[in-house]
């Protein structure tokens, strides 16, 4: 459970603790066989006879499995491609000195044996494969070794490589990258304009010892010698790749749900990200999938950054050779933290990525089952990510090995992704047995009011409550899940009274109830509906205002009631516009109808749960303007969504009174797409809003709450109503609320 501040940790957990502050201090990246074995290939700086580096040399003559290969995992079964690559870079290095000739021969064997693995589409592969790997093989040639390759496997990998070199003629960037595979026909001089200031190319030890190789460039030498000091043996596939490393530590946090058991560790790393980023680091600017992930992490976490800082990876990624699908998911999901109407970067990055993505997924160029899922999640759920659902997808689907591919695979091996994944099942269920809990609860709560006597109303409460439970998750949340469902289920059945249950007499009295409040007995009801629904929102709405006044140290119950009002008003106009066939204007319809949607009594009263909130900030403009932008995101989403079904029932929506009140120079479909646009116009400006830190008074935990009941809108709404067809949410109800995730 949590207490003041910091959540208490789990007893299993005490001793992972440590580890994983300690990995967001700094990570250790697994040594890369294939890079090694290019920085053993540099010659000495007195003898082109020498190689520059011999502890390099001697590590991959001491690190030869038993099958002959060399790599991160050989066992792992889509790993293969990589242990060629791997392998066939330690037998260059090993032929070149002259040294090693049984290891020579064990590696050949074991090439010659997989080659298959080179063409085989199911295999994992490394950036450049098709490219580097039968460079390699050219050059194995060239210095005498004999690959007993077979003649149709060697000219199917040639005439890809000529393919993909072909294609990425223009592309000069990503050609660069893959220089070690371009043997002669490489322009070296042309790759040294992509020299970074620590020397490196790329921040690749192969690439830039190849560069060397070539070139004899100074700076080049003195990357590859720092990076051996460093490393001593052996050398990692990227370097320096700390503040990736360390991000990538806080992003798995945060998709496995328990980043706030690190929430000070996970802000240092963060802060060092931002200092970086103001910086202008190469380490950040010049690679895009550091560069997208450290943009979504800041702006959602309230730094002030601009999207301009992605206009450096932004053509590099839309000419990107197209395998690397970690990098254009993070640039696709950066896209989405847009908070001005004037985004054009990021409104570049997120169409040419959205579409880039659906191909991969429609032509299966995704290999790996768990990045398949995590790119089908991101399209399909764009603005409708709720942490839990998120967090279980993410839990069910992870990669406790946890390893990355470049040109070659690596992993971060201080810690046990392991432990990590068993920490996050066992809190997962603690936390879905208190809502099992919670939900008993409410079920209870409903025969009490007798709101299951309503026959009209919509059945809500494991929707309303799993929407809810979803996003404020933590066990020290169980008082705002419990208001926000008690009053979705009571603003539901208002509206369906309002809707068509009710009589405009009934409409009035419920009214005329709800003013009088604790003077209420001086009339009567004119109905059982009526009756039960005012016993329901006048019990509840007293039970919650003692509780709320506790933590807010006043009390706050007038406002309560006055929200209740407001949105009872809101309801009866649109009822009287229905039954008198009047027609209002847009203005006239969403002024009326962001109050009339609801979501007053179930965010406002949940609010006063989170944190104590003054009359100052519930009546400023700020506090007003989230609430309008959310509400009219709902309004808008549903309008968009229920248009068909409500004319019908005769009433009219923000999209059928463009095209009533245009005397049809407005087609359904301009109005669907104008409706669209302003969801996007609102979505925007609220997420500005909510990560607004200068001059705002509204506690940021609060401003959330407005941001996750968007994303609850946007998923609800995602095919049709959810909220009046919840059938199609019911495994997703399952999967959070009455389902354990097992651990195999």
């Amino acid at each position: 459970m949590e207490t003041n501040g910091r959540p208490k940790l789990h007893q299993d957990a005490e001793g992972l603790a440590p580890r994983i502050k300690q990995m967001l201090n700094k990570v250790e990246l697994s040594v890369s066989s294939y890079d090694t074995a290019w920085v053993a290939m540099v010659p000495s700086k007195d003898s082109s006879k020498q190689p520059s580096f011999p502890k390099c040399l001697n590590w991959v003559m001491e690190n030869q499995r038993i099958d002959g290969s060399w790599g991160l995992d050989p066992c792992h079964p889509l790993l293969v491609k990589d242990s060629l690559s791997c392998t066939l870079a330690c037998v260059l290095a090993l032929q070149k000195w002259k040294v090693g000739p049984q290891l020579i021969h064990k590696g050949l064997d074991f090439i010659v044996s997989n080659i298959w693995a080179a063409t085989d589409k199911n295999q994992h592969s490394p950036l450049g494969f098709d490219i580097i790997f039968p460079g390699m093989i050219e050059y194995a040639n060239h210095i005498g070794l004999n690959l007993s390759v077979n003649q149709p496997s060697m000219e199917a990998m040639f005439l890809k490589r000529d393919l993909e070199t072909k294609s990425l003629k223009d592309k000069t960037s990503n050609l660069a990258y893959f220089a070690e595979g371009l043997t002669q026909s490489c322009d070296w001089k042309e790759i040294m304009k992509y020299q970074r200031m620590n020397g490196s190319l790329f921040n690749s030890p192969s690439t830039t010892a190849a560069t060397f190789i070539y070139l004899h460039d100074g700076k080049c030498f003195e990357y590859l010698d720092t990076l051996v000091k460093n490393f001593e043996n052996a050398v990692p596939t990227v370097y320096p790749l700390d503040l990736y490393a360390r991000l990538s530590v806080v992003d798995n946090l945060q998709k496995l749900g328990i980043d706030r058991y690190f929430r000070e560790e996970i802000e240092v790393v963060l802060s060092e990200v931002y200092r970086n980023w103001m910086l202008g680091s190469e380490e950040i600017i010049l690679d895009a999938r550091c560069c997208a992930m450290a943009f979504r992490l800041l702006r959602m976490n309230g730094y002030e950054i601009s999207a301009d800082g992605l206009s450096n990876v932004e053509e590099q990624e839309k000419l990107l050779y197209a395998k690397d699908t970690k990098s254009i998911l993070e640039l696709f999901k950066a896209s989405q933290v847009t908070i001005f109407a004037d985004e054009p970067v990021l409104d570049r990055i997120y169409a040419w990525t959205s579409t880039c993505l659906n191909d991969m997924l429609v032509n299966g160029a995704i290999s790996e089952k768990n990045l398949q899922i995590e790119v089908d999640y991101a399209l399909k759920h764009p603005h409708a990510c709720l942490e839990r659902i998120e967090s279980r997808m993410w839990i069910e689907n992870y990669n406790a090995d946890n390893f990355s591919l470049l040109k070659t695979s690596y992993r971060f091996c201080n810690v046990d992704y392991k432990d990590l994944w068993k920490f996050s099942i066992q809190d997962f269920n603690v936390c879905q047995a208190i809502h099992r809990e919670e939900l008993e609860h409410l079920e209870g709560w409903i025969k009490k009011y007798g709101i299951n006597n309503l026959k009209f109303t919509r059945p809500t409460i494991r929707y309303a409550f799993f929407a809810i439970a979803s996003t404020f998750f933590q066990p020290n949340f169980s008082n705002i899940r419990m208001s926000w469902a008690k009053n979705s289920v009571l603003a539901t059945a208002v509206d369906d009274f309002f809707d068509f249950a009710g009589s405009m007499e009934e409409l009035l009295n419920l009214i005329d109830l709800i003013e009088r409040w604790d003077q209420h007995s001086t009339i009567d009801y004119k109905s059982k509906e009526v009756e039960i629904l005012f016993g329901a929102i006048y019990g509840t709405t007293n039970e919650l205002a003692a509780k709320a006044s506790i933590q807010q140290g006043r009390c706050i119950k007038r406002h309560l009631i006055d929200i209740w009002i407001s949105f009872l008003k809101a309801n009866l106009k649109e009822a009287e516009w229905a039954r008198n066939k009047t027609i209002p204007t847009i203005n006239e319809y969403l002024s009326n109808g962001y109050i009339s949607f609801g979501l007053g009594p179930i965010i406002l009263i949940s609010l006063y749960f989170l944190e104590p909130l003054s009359e100052e900030v519930v009546t400023s403009e700020e506090y007003k303007n989230l609430f309008m932008h959310t509400s009219l995101i709902a309004r808008l989403i549903n309008d968009r969504v229920t248009v068909e079904r409500e004319g019908a029932q005769g009433k009219l929506n923000s999209v059928s009174l463009q095209v009533v009140l245009s005397g049809g120079a407005v087609t359904k479909e301009d109005a669907q797409e104008e409706v669209k646009r302003l969801i996007e116009s609102h979505r925007r400006e609220l997420l500005r809003m909510v990560l607004q830190t200068e001059e705002s008074t509204v506690p940021k935990v609060c401003k959330d709450l407005f941001w996750r009941m968007n994303k609850v809108l946007h998923l609800f709404y995602m095919s049709g109503d959810g909220f009046s067809s919840p059938s199609k949410m019911v495994n997703a109800v399952n999967a959070i609320i009455n389902e354990p995730i097992i651990l195999p």
